[in-house]
């Protein structure tokens, strides 16, 4: 497999979320693409902070006694939006506006989470 995806897959396996923006300077692109979107010019890629705020939470509640689980939009320091989860939280502590960095969990796939930032890890 190749292309932004690819790219994307590997960077998160080494351990690093990487985003794209317009070579010349622009705005900040997710998803991966082969092109900035509208004006169709070459994308780079950087290193993210991780660093961003909950946008926008939910509460997915599963058959018991599996326990609920969130899923949230994250709204990066960089200018992206990304949707995913943030760990070590209850329903009466997520919070629109709370502060949390991204996080790699490894495994099967790699997958991006999110803690809060008082309990982010490294």
């Amino acid at each position: 497999m190749s292309g932004p995806s690819a790219e994307w897959d590997v960077a998160l396996a080494e351990g690093r979320v990487l985003l794209q923006r317009p070579v010349g300077g622009g705005s900040t692109v997710f998803p991966p693409r082969a092109f900035a979107p509208g004006t169709g010019e070459a994308l780079e890629w950087f290193e993210a902070s991780g660093l961003g705020t909950v946008y926008s939470a939910t509460w997915i509640q599963r058959k018991p006694p599996e326990p609920p689980y969130n899923v949230v939009l994250v709204d990066l320091a960089e200018g992206a939006r990304m949707m995913g989860r943030v760990e070590g939280v209850s329903p009466e502590t997520l919070q629109i506006g709370m502060a949390v960095k991204a996080r790699i969990i490894t495994g099967e796939a790699p997958v991006i989470v999110f803690d809060p930032v008082e309990q982010a890890h490294g």
